[in-house]
C-alpha cells in the first residue's frame, strides 16, 4: 500500500497497478484527489498520504509518505474524520497559520483495525471507553443511560467507522475474558461460518480407500506420528525402511478436502495459521478436518502427500520422489516417550526402525549445521487451572526426539523448494548492519569482545563459541535471534540465512499453515503436468505471501498478548512481593524477566539504569490489567551479593 501511494506522487502507469489497488485508485480519481495525465496517474497538489498516530489528548499526527516533509503534520481532533490510530489516510493540507503545518483527513484508505476494544471507565460524570491497545479514551456511540446500566470495566467491541458497540465481551475482572480480548485485538475469530462447517461435515469421518486406486497404497508400512503430548492435529507421519535405506515423510493431504476458492479455503486464507493458547488451539480449519479426517490419527486410513527419500550408506540423498498416497499410522508417540526410547533402547518391535532413523538424522544434522545456526533456546509453557488462572510455568528445550522430527521435516521442506521457481518460499535474509552494531554493543556489556567480520555467518558462530565459554550461550542466542531479520513468505526464492539453505519453503504443516496448503496445490499441478492450473493458482500470489507474513506475526501477537494478560493477573495477586529476576533489555527501556518459582514474566523496571543479564531481586510496584503491563523496581543486586558470599 505504501509503495503504491508513494508512486502516485511521481506518476503511476495503469499497467504497473496491482489488482488489489484498482478500486482505491478509482475512488481517488472520482474524488478529484488523483488525476490522469498522459496515461499516468498523479496525486493532485494539496493532498498527502500517510499513517495516523493519535496522542493522549486525541490530537492526530500524520507520518507523511510523500517526500519533502521533515515533520509530522498536526491533525486536530475535529479533522480526524473517523480516522484511528495507525490508519492509512489521504489528508488535505490546511492553510499555514502557525509554525506547525496542519492537515485534515479527507479519506481513510486502509483501517489498521476495523474494530477496537474499549473498557468502560468513568471520567467526571461521563462513561467513556479506554482503548485496550492504545490506552486512549474515547466516546461511545451509545446513550449514557445504557452505559451506566452496565458495570464499570465492561469490555466492548466497537466498530471504528462510527464508534458503534457491536459486542459486549465481558468484564475485565473475569479471567476467562482474556482469550476473547487477545483474539479480538487482532480481529481473530474462533467460530467458523456455517458454509465452512457444512463443507467440512460433507467429508464424513472415514477415508474410503477404494475411491483412491491411483494413490500409492502404503497402509502396510509401520508409520508413526511423534508430537507434543497434548496435540490433536497430526500433520506428519514418518516411516524408515532400514534395509532399503528409504525414508517416507507423509504429510496430511489437506488440499484433497479444501478446494481453492471454496468457503473453507477463503476462511483458511483469512486466518493463515492456527493459534495456540496454553489451554486450547484456535484452528485454521474446522475441527472436523483439523482433528479428524485430515489428522493422521493412529489406526485410521488417511490421505497423504509426501516424499520418499533414498539414501546411500553415508547418509547422502540419492533420490527423492513426491507422491500422493494413503497410509494407516500404526502408533501415536509423544516426544517424551521417544526420548525415553532413545535413551533406554527397549525393543520396539515393528518400530525398531526409529533407532536407525535417529542415527541417520544425526548425520543429516551434523552436515546441515556446517552452514546453519544451532540456537540453544527454551520455550515457555504456561499451566492454567480450570478457571484459566495461571498456576505455574516451565521452560521446555528441544530434545533428541525433536531433532529427529525436525531434520525429517527440514529435508522435505528443502526438497519441495527445489520443485518450483515461483510459488511460496520461506525466505530469511541476513541481519542489517544497524542491528548487528546494536548486538555488538550488547555483547560488549556482557564482556564479549566481538569483532565484526565480512562473513556474517562466521561472526555469529564466533560469538556463540565465546558465549559458550562464558556460560551464557542461551542468553546470547536470544540476543542474536532478536538481531536477526524475521523469516517471511515470498513468491520468489531469496534463500534462508539461518538454516543455511539456498532454497526453502513450508510443506509439512498444511493443517495449521495456509502457506503449506498453497504449496501442496502447486506441487500437485506440477506432478500432473497441469500448467493451466499451476498458473491459475499463482494469481495474486505476491499479495497472498505478503498477507501470510502479516498473519503469522498477528498469530504470534495473539499468543503473546494472552500470556502477558495471565502474567499481569498473577502479578496483581502478588503486588509488593519480591522475586528473583534478570535484566533482559536495557536499551531505551529497562525490562526484567522473572526467574523465580514462576518464570518468564516481563516486568518494566522503574529504575533508570540496569546492566544487561544482571541478576536482581525486584518488587512488583504496580500492575495495569487492561494494558497487561507489570511495573517493578530493583531492591537488590543479587550478583554483588553472590560475589560477597563466595
Amino acid at each position: 500500500m505504501k509503495e503504491f501511494l508513494k508512486a502516485l506522487s511521481f506518476g503511476l502507469e495503469e499497467k504497473q497497478l496491482l489488482n488489489e489497488f484498482k478500486q482505491i485508485l478509482r475512488e481517488l480519481v472520482l474524488k478529484d484527489i488523483v488525476k490522469e495525465y498522459k496515461h499516468k496517474f498523479y496525486l493532485n497538489n494539496g493532498f498527502v498520504f500517510g499513517k495516523i498516530d493519535i496522542s493522549s489528548k486525541q490530537t492526530g499526527f500524520l507520518e507523511v509518505f510523500n517526500e519533502g516533509f521533515e515533520r509530522d503534520l498536526l491533525i486536530e481532533h475535529k479533522d480526524l474524520n473517523t480516522a484511528n490510530y495507525q490508519d492509512i489516510v489521504v489528508c488535505k493540507l490546511l492553510p499555514l497559520r502557525k509554525k506547525r503545518p496542519k492537515a485534515k483527513v479527507v479519506m481513510v484508505l486502509k483501517r489498521a483495525n476495523k474494530s477496537s476494544l474499549l473498557v468502560s471507565k468513568k471520567q467526571g460524570n461521563l462513561i467513556l471507553g479506554m482503548n485496550i491497545k492504545t490506552g486512549l479514551m474515547q466516546s461511545l456511540n451509545a446513550s449514557q443511560k445504557s452505559l451506566k446500566a452496565l458495570p464499570l470495566g465492561t469490555i466492548f467491541k466497537v466498530e471504528n467507522e462510527n464508534n458503534t458497540i457491536v459486542e459486549v465481551l465481558g468484564h475485565i475482572d473475569d479471567e476467562c475474558v482474556d482469550e476473547k480480548i487477545s483474539l479480538a485485538l487482532y480481529n481473530k475469530n474462533e467460530a467458523f461460518t456455517q458454509a465452512c462447517l457444512e463443507e467440512a461435515e460433507a467429508y464424513g469421518d472415514f477415508v474410503e480407500a477404494s475411491m483412491y486406486e491411483n494413490r500409492l497404497d502404503l497402509r502396510h508400512l509401520n508409520f508413526c506420528t511423534i508430537d507434543p503430548i497434548d496435540a490433536k492435529d497430526f500433520d506428519d507421519a514418518i516411516f524408515y525402511d532400514e534395509k532399503a535405506r528409504e525414508l517416507f515423510v507423509a504429510i496430511a493431504d489437506v488440499s484433497e478436502y479444501v478446494a481453492a476458492y471454496s468457503a473453507l479455503d477463503k476462511e483458511a486464507r483469512a486466518r493463515g495459521f492456527s493459534i495456540y493458547f496454553p489451554h486450547k488451539a484456535i484452528p485454521m480449519l474446522p475441527r472436523k478436518l483439523s482433528e479428524n479426517i485430515c489428522s493422521l490419527k493412529p489406526n485410521e486410513d488417511r490421505l497423504v502427500f509426501g516424499f520418499k527419500f533414498s539414501f546411500d550408506k553415508t547418509g547422502e540423498v540419492l533420490k527423492e520422489e513426491l507422491f500422493e498416497g494413503i497410509i494407516n499410522s500404526k502408533a501415536r508417540f509423544h516426544y517424551d516417550e521417544v526420548d525415553e526410547f532413545l535413551e533406554k533402547k527397549p525393543n520396539l518391535g515393528t518400530f525398531n526402525w526409529l533407532y536407525a532413523l535417529f542415527k541417520l538424522t544425526q548425520i543429516l544434522r551434523k552436515r546441515r549445521l556446517k552452514n546453519a545456526f544451532e540456537f540453544h533456546t527454551l520455550e515457555l509453557k504456561m499451566i492454567l487451572n480450570e478457571k484459566q488462572e495461571l498456576v505455574a510455568t516451565r521452560y521446555e528445550s528441544d530434545t533428541p526426539s525433536h531433532a529427529l522430527i525436525e531434520d525429517c521435516m527440514l529435508l522435505a521442506n528443502k526438497v519441495a523448494a527445489k520443485l518450483i521457481e515461483t510459488g511460496v518460499f520461506r525466505n530469511h535474509l541476513p541481519a542489517d548492519r544497524k542491528k548487528i552494531t546494536k548486538l555488538i554493543t550488547e555483547l560488549a556489556s556482557l564482556g564479549i569482545d566481538a569483532k565484526l567480520k565480512a562473513n556474517l555467518f562466521e561472526f555469529i558462530k564466533d560469538v556463540q563459541t565465546l558465549a559458550q565459554d562464558l556460560g551464557i550461550r542461551e542468553e546470547v542466542d536470544k540476543l542474536i535471534i532478536k538481531a536477526q531479520k524475521r523469516a517471511e513468505y515470498a513468491s520468489e526464492n531469496l534463500g534462508h540465512f539461518g538454516l543455511g539453505f539456498e532454497r526453502y519453503t513450508h510443506f509439512t504443516s498444511p493443517i495449521r499453515r495456509y502457506s503449506d496448503l498453497i504449496l501442496h496445490r502447486l506441487l500437485k499441478a506440477k506432478l500432473r503436468k497441469d500448467e493451466k492450473t499451476f498458473k491459475y493458482l499463482l494469481l495474486n500470489i505476491n499479495s497472498t505471501c505478503e498477507s501470510l507474513s502479516v498473519l503469522e506475526r498477528e498469530a504470534d501477537k495473539v499468543a503473546f498478548d494472552f500470556m502477558d494478560r495471565k502474567f499481569a493477573r498473577w502479578a496483581k495477586k502478588h503486588l509488593h512481593e519480591r522475586f528473583r529476576a534478570f535484566v533482559s533489555e536495557n536499551i531505551n527501556i529497562n525490562i526484567a524477566k522473572l526467574d523465580d518459582e514462576l518464570k518468564g514474566a516481563e516486568l518494566i523496571l522503574l529504575d533508570e539504569s540496569a546492566n544487561l543479564l544482571q541478576k536482581v531481586e525486584l518488587e512488583i510496584c504496580d500492575v495495569d490489567i487492561i494494558m497487561a503491563k507489570i511495573f517493578a523496581k530493583i531492591t537488590q543486586n543479587l550478583e554483588s551479593l553472590e560475589r560477597k558470599n563466595v
